[in-house]
């Protein structure tokens, strides 16, 4: 569904899904034949909203062919990321990286936070990178496009694998997340951060438990992400908060209130983006906004137009991360002078601070053939279209993914 203005979201019925961010399944924009939901005004469908209707989570195994993301972005304070899940369970309906399920023949709505893939050789990945001759060390941004701490890395523990390669090769490396999962892998982060290889930060958007249920229902509430800001600040790790994205009229009236909370848990620095929504994620925002702030969201639409020149979103270098005007330049202001008032401007360069001097290659690197599926690894099912293991009863993606692109959203 391509959504030209907000009047359209009205003919449409919004469906909400229990403990879910996204209203509906749209499809991707690769696909090749276009269908739409009309609702003619007849049939209550969708009417109900407290409907109890779930979903099920899909965790499909992926042999990624590659793990390591460059990109040369000037307003991006990392050239190097890794993410081990496709997709993202924590639903947060504003997210940049929905449309990358478009790549994989799914629908950035429900599909990416219902049907995630987990990189399984990660680890085995990033060890055969980091032993090659020619590789220099610098910082990897962990968790960028999706969390790397999202529900199912609890039984994977995929992320936590990867942290004890970096470790083992004194590798530096920065954190990013909304789960409170990340305290569990402490016994690896703390003793990185105490040599200057290692540090983290929290998102925390709103204060507001009523819309962190709505806007990112199945990440850590706000005041157990405080939590882990003064958990991880006590054993030594800087925490730095992302106050991300700033959403005008939802989230935006609680700038100095977040930094204020995460200065009291410990944090030592902070930075921001405005809402972006490039491509899929402009409908999508828009269905939710409708059903959540239906007598704001007019309001919401027209700030964002006036920080991007009078388009919902800019893509430029430079203005899609903060906007421009008068408007983006009042947020700047009050994010800038409260940082300021409260010393949380001790760690804005996370990234660039990280040592890279004490890397050594490692040990023990895995033949290629180790990294990748082998034959013997695809049970007999697979000849009647069973496919690779899936988690949660659904049925597995279709075999493009395989040759999918790694995407980061930058």
């Amino acid at each position: 569904m391509n959504i030209a203005n907000f009047s359209e979201v009205r003919l449409q019925p919004i469906h909400l899904v229990k403990g879910r961010g996204a209203t509906s399944n749209l499809q991707g924009r690769y696909e090749v034949e276009k269908r739409e939901r009309f609702y003619d005004g007849w049939s209550t469908e969708g009417k109900d909203s407290s409907e109890d209707r779930r979903l099920k989570t899909e965790v499909t195994t992926e042999f990624a062919k590659s793990i390591l993301t460059r990109n040369s972005s000037p307003d991006i304070p990392f050239n190097v990321s890794l993410n081990p899940y496709r997709g993202c369970e924590h639903g947060c309906i504003y997210c940049f990286a929905r449309p990358s399920h478009s790549y994989l023949g799914l629908s950035p709505g429900l599909d990416f936070e219902s049907r995630i893939f987990a990189k399984v050789n990660a680890a085995d990945l990033v060890r055969r990178e980091l032993a090659k001759p020619g590789y220099l060390p610098e910082s990897i941004a962990i968790g960028v496009n999706t969390d790397a701490y999202q529900p199912c890395e609890r039984d994977r523990r995929i992320t936590r694998e990867v942290l004890e390669v970096l470790g083992e090769c004194n590798h530096p490396y920065g954190l990013i997340t909304k789960s409170a999962l990340i305290e569990r892998d402490i016994d690896l982060i703390a003793p990185m951060a105490e040599k200057g290889l290692a540090g983290a930060a929290i998102t925390i958007t709103t204060l507001d438990g009523e819309i962190a249920r709505t806007l990112e229902p199945r990440a850590a509430a706000p005041a157990r992400r405080l939590r882990a800001i003064r958990t991880l600040t006590e054993a030594g790790i800087p925490v730095s908060v992302s106050v991300a994205p700033i959403i005008p009229f939802i989230t935006e009236p609680e700038i100095e209130r977040i930094l204020e909370a995460a200065k009291d848990a410990g944090a030592v620095g902070a930075h921001y983006t405005v809402l972006r929504m490039p491509w899929e994620v402009n409908p999508l925002f828009h269905q939710w906004l409708y059903a959540h702030f239906p007598e704001r969201a007019q309001r919401v639409l027209n700030r964002m137009k006036d920080m991007h020149a009078g388009k919902e979103y800019d893509s430029d270098f430079g203005k899609r991360m903060s906007g421009e005007g008068v408007w983006a330049e009042l947020i700047r202001q009050r994010f800038t002078k409260a940082v300021k008032r409260l010393g949380l401007d001790g760690f804005n360069s996370r990234f660039s601070k990280l040592d890279a001097t004490q890397f050594r290659r490692p040990l023990v690197v895995p033949s290629a053939a180790a990294c990748q599926r082998r034959d013997e690894d695809v049970t007999q099912l697979d000849l009647f279209g069973g496919g690779p293991a899936v988690e949660g009863g659904g049925k597995p993606a279709s075999r493009k993914t395989k040759a999918s692109p790694q995407l980061d959203l930058f």
